[in-house]
Formats: C-alpha cells, sequence, structure tokens
C-alpha cells in the first residue's frame, strides 16, 4: 500500500476538482422525471390546469408516487412537443 501526502492547500485544490467534475457529469445527463413547475417551463405554459388536462387527457406522463407529488416524464413531453411540431414549407 502507498500512502500519498499532500499539502493542504493541494488537497482542497483536487478535492474542489473532483466536486466540480461530479457536478458537471450530473448536469449533463437530465433527470427522467420531473416536477410540475419544470414540465410547465418546457411545454411553455403558465397554467397548472392546462398541465392537470394533458395529463388526465393522457397526452403525457406521469407518476405520482405520493399523494400531494406528482412527477412527470421528460421523454413523455418532448414527444408530445415533437408530436405538435410543424414542418417548415
Amino acid at each position: 500500500m502507498q500512502v500519498v501526502c499532500l499539502q493542504e492547500e493541494a488537497f482542497y485544490a483536487l478535492f474542489d476538482k473532483v466536486v466540480e467534475h461530479v457536478e458537471k457529469k450530473r448536469k449533463d445527463k437530465p433527470t427522467k422525471w420531473i416536477d410540475g413547475e419544470e414540465a410547465m417551463f418546457h411545454l411553455k405554459i403558465k397554467s397548472t390546469t392546462t398541465l392537470q388536462k394533458l395529463r388526465d387527457e393522457g397526452r403525457i406522463r406521469f407518476s405520482q408516487p405520493q399523494k400531494k407529488i406528482i412527477l412527470y416524464d421528460r421523454d413523455s413531453i418532448n414527444e408530445y412537443i415533437e408530436k405538435h411540431a410543424r414542418e417548415t414549407f
């Protein structure tokens, strides 16, 4: 076994680099399930009623792990947007 000794400043610099790398990797891959606020942002809607209507009509997938927590499938929202895209002339 090898023991590596670092000066305190070098240790904290290395630690900061590792944290920065991990955060960058985490941000690169968006989560599959998003909350209602983020879903409304992606759909460019401001009304929770409109979001509920999309959910009730089965146009976007959702999960309800607890009574007051509703999560939306990011891929389903992207598919919904693509489905309603218009081709240019």
